[in-house]
């Protein structure tokens, strides 16, 4: 249903730099695309790297600036509520009226990654440059009032939000990761395709890692879980892009990058994340929606949808190894897994992406209708 021309909204995006495979840049498009469809129009504001021919949605508001700070700063100068109605921030910036915290709470980050680091390397890390940009930004947001509303995509990030930064709960809006259910549903000759592209054998279990960043993910995690199982023929096939040098094992196959994800979620049997810390993994939605258990950690916020031993298993830390394993071995059993395969499906459908995007268009629309505009 189109808007009338007295209602029409012009939203502006925040996105520095381009990934094509980026998940915040997939949001971005399908959010913006579905304000168009209702008549409303869209300007992003990005940096000179993003292609014109993945935006022909409106304008594009080109912001100098390599860094956290040099964006932000010049951002602001820009004075974006000139070109915009609403300002929606997938970036830490000095202002907006949305901040979607995509990426999660930088302290909180910091603050999980140095139970795994020597006391020195947290410690230069904290005095880093770009941490130090990051958490300027981000205190800006949360704490002095420069976002006017935030959206967490979990409820672990929106407890973060409210931890760190004292961010009251009324002024958070919780909006859950979203994917295209139906393209991942599970179906026999596609599983069979794949399975014989991969050369994975009948008797062997397929463990699927998916994504890049694998020290964050906690691959060598993963790779110590199934080096405990070498002798019950399981297999653990890592997807994306990393320094395989760093993580050779004979219980390990690297795939690479893959431009079609469906192919090895097709062939496996069941998806390992022990990440570190995960904001909401976009890949345990995409396992979930091809059947498969889900074994990940508290550190991930998706692991707020699965129930354990239902659509998967979820451990304390990372770094335990023996629970991972003995996570592993249970949905080593195929008919574990068959009788996990209703829920899995079930419980997705409710995170299926039109959800998230017309979640993002109630509230974008509602505040519209309800605040006072922001003074430029």
């Amino acid at each position: 249903m189109q808007v009338k021309a007295s209602e029409r909204l012009n939203v502006g995006f925040v996105r520095r730099g381009f990934s094509a495979s980026g998940g915040a840049e997939a949001y971005l498009g399908r959010v913006a695309r579905a304000l168009v469809a209702a008549g409303h129009e869209v300007t992003l504001f990005a940096s000179h790297d993003w292609p014109e021919k993945q935006w022909e949605l409106g304008r594009i508001v080109r912001v100098r600036g390599d860094g956290p700070i040099s964006f932000a700063d010049e951002l602001e100068g820009r004075n974006p509520r000139k070109h915009c109605d609403l300002l929606l921030s997938l970036e830490r910036v000095w202002r907006c009226d949305f901040f979607r915290a995509g990426d999660g709470v930088h302290r909180a980050w910091l603050d999980r990654k140095a139970q795994f680091d020597a006391k020195l390397k947290t410690m230069a890390r904290r005095l880093n440059r770009k941490h130090v940009a990051i958490l300027r930004l981000e205190k800006a947001l949360l704490s002095n009032g420069g976002a006017r509303r935030v959206i967490a995509s979990s409820l672990m990030v929106r407890d973060e939000i409210v931890r760190y930064y004292g961010v009251a709960d009324n002024a958070i809006d919780l909006i859950p990761n979203g994917v295209c259910v139906s393209d991942f549903a599970p179906a026999p000759r596609k599983r069979a395709a794949a399975r014989a592209h991969l050369e994975i054998h009948s008797d062997e279990t397929a463990v699927l890692f998916l994504g890049s960043g694998w020290e964050r993910k906690g691959l060598r995690f993963a790779i110590a879980a199934v080096e405990k199982l070498a002798d019950e023929r399981v297999r653990l096939l890592v997807a994306g892009r990393g320094g395989q040098r760093k993580y050779r094992s004979r219980s390990v196959t690297f795939l690479g990058e893959i431009e079609d994800v469906r192919l090895p979620l097709a062939a496996a049997d069941v998806f390992i994340l022990p990440t570190i810390y995960d904001p909401f993994s976009n890949a345990s939605l995409e396992a979930m929606a091809a059947g498969l258990p889900v074994i990940t950690t508290r550190a991930n916020g998706c692991s707020d949808i699965i129930e354990p031993k239902v659509h998967g298993s979820v451990v304390d830390r990372p770094d335990d190894v023996n629970a991972l394993a003995e996570a592993l071995r249970l949905w080593s059993d195929e008919p574990q897994r068959a009788a996990a395969r209703p829920a899995l499906l079930e419980r997705v459908t409710h995170f299926d992406l039109s959800r998230n995007v017309a979640l993002t268009l109630q509230v974008l629309l509602h505040f519209r209708d309800t605040a006072e505009p922001t003074s430029g």
